[in-house]
């Protein structure tokens, strides 16, 4: 419980009408969670506007309502605060409210379109097996030192955020690991949070249902690094041409890192297998159990970053080879019959390029690679295309299937994805709809020493199928495919 003046402290109020410094017992912006003891800040969503909910919110009980509009009629015992923006406002409250827990935490973000999750996660598992009590915010888990909990969005909103990580401080971690997904800059959900330090993994076409345009994509990403404050740092990808960009307005100290050039922090790789690859980074050979470039990226990100955290190189190349691929990146399952099915989020064009590409560095010429992709309904459209046409570009075969239709018929989607394959490449592609008879298929083609790519879904355990989520998981279907055999 805080006093609304204790919440309010630094906030821009435009204007205040039947202002009471009342006691706050939560705060929501959800109408239906309202309540006696509540505040409600009402914010415009996408959808929906929830400040014609206002009247419902006061007749639940709720005394204290912040809002971007003022409703016409007020009553006398509802404290009502006019506001510029309520997302922006909403993250300063949600801060104070939990004690501003952001600001006892080493609190690192990381941005990008690919490696998010990746590298947030595996900062987490680096900084854990040293020793330290550690927080993560994934798209795959979130975590309070060892208790796990279901994530159901890439970031949370601004009051779950402070919430847990008020849990994490309580519980003795000492430093959090968060994925900041532009969707989260935009909507201002890391608002009020004070962060140690910002990473940029890379950025390429997505999102663009929500944007609509690449620069406004861009200009999501950049938005993190240009509200850090001094002090922080900001290490970005001098592989990726935005890499400098996101630091041309930042405040932080600089860093980059480089697989290919210059770089504060260098790398490259020695030696590439399925097991795994002998990387160089700052001139020490390292052994780790991941392939391939943006993996070699994704490690140059975490070690770097655990550097500016303050930790000693040589600790840190230590721990690098002791981290364990995150679930559904990369991961690998071998049959009796000497298959590999290979299971990968890749879901954006450049992400499945990045994966094709590297199980083509490994894979030897009599070995087959057999692809099976989709296309995810209610996003983007116009990747799809570009999906199936590096599907087809780098794969021995491929299998077009259906990956989360969501509203849309699947049929479509893939008939959408067809229109990037060349006329003279169709003969090595297939259309299966039913995503489970997909993958069975191409286990049943596939030879022995063939390797078999599944992407699109990674560790997701469900299909959603006209608003409804069915249980579905490609690692699981490929285990019972194997254990037939």
């Amino acid at each position: 419980m805080k006093k609304l003046s204790e919440i309010i402290n630094g906030v821009e109020i435009i204007e205040q009408l039947n202002y009471a410094d009342s006691d706050i017992e939560q705060i929501v912006f959800d109408s239906r969670t309202a309540k006696a003891g509540t505040m409600f800040v009402a914010m415009k969503g996408t959808v929906v506007d929830a400040h014609r909910f206002i009247p419902q919110v006061i007749e639940a009980g709720c005394k204290c309502v912040v809002c971007e509009e003022v409703p016409p009629e007020c009553p006398e015992d509802v404290a009502m605060l006019k506001v510029e923006d309520s997302s922006f406002v909403l993250g300063q409250m949600a801060s104070a409210f939990y004690d501003n827990p952001s600001e006892q935490l080493k609190l690192v973000g990381v941005t990008g379109t690919n490696g998010k999750t990746t590298t947030a996660t595996l900062l987490y598992h680096l900084v854990m097996n040293m020793g330290y009590k550690a927080g993560l915010f994934s798209t795959v888990a979130n975590y309070i030192g060892k208790s796990k909990i279901d994530a159901t969005h890439t970031t949370p909103d601004a009051v779950t955020l402070n919430k847990t990580m008020s849990e994490m401080v309580d519980a003795g971690c000492e430093y959090c690991f968060m994925e900041v997904s532009s969707h989260a800059l935009v909507q201002n959900r890391v608002a009020g949070l004070n962060f140690a330090g910002a990473l940029f993994t890379n950025i390429t076409h997505d999102h663009l249902d929500y944007h609509k345009t690449f620069k406004a994509y861009i200009d999501a990403k950049k938005s993190f690094f240009d509200g850090l404050a001094k002090g922080a740092f900001a290490l970005t990808n001098a592989d990726d041409k935005n890499g400098a960009v996101m630091l041309q307005n930042t405040k932080a100290d600089k860093y980059n890192y480089s697989l290919r050039g210059m770089g504060d922090f260098k790398g490259r790789i020695l030696e590439s297998m399925f097991e795994g690859m002998q990387l160089e980074i700052d001139g020490q050979e390292i052994w780790t159990q991941f392939v391939g470039d943006f993996n070699a990226q994704n490690l140059l990100t975490v070690y770097g970053s655990a550097c500016l955290l303050g930790f000693e190189k040589e600790e840190v190349q230590v721990a690098l080879s002791q981290l364990k691929p995150v679930d559904g990146r990369f991961e690998t399952i071998r049959s009796n019959s000497g298959k590999t099915a290979i299971v990968d989020y890749a879901h954006t064009p450049d992400a499945l390029k990045n994966v094709i590409e590297t199980i083509n560095l490994v894979r030897q010429p009599q070995q087959q690679l057999i692809t099976v992709v989709g296309a995810g309904g209610d996003r983007d459209p116009m990747k799809r295309p570009e999906m199936a046409k590096e599907a087809v570009v780098g794969s021995s075969k491929v299998i077009l299937t259906s990956d989360n239709p969501r509203s849309e018929d699947p049929e479509t989607i893939i008939s959408q994805m067809m229109e990037g394959v060349s006329f003279k490449d169709r003969i090595k592609v297939l259309s299966i709809v039913n995503r489970r008879e997909a993958i069975r298929t191409a286990c049943m083609v596939a030879q022995s020493g063939d390797i078999i790519l599944i992407a699109g879904k990674g560790h997701e355990t469900y299909q959603e199928i006209q608003g409804v989520r069915n249980h579905f998981d490609d690692r699981e279907i490929v285990n019972e495919i194997f254990n037939e055999e």
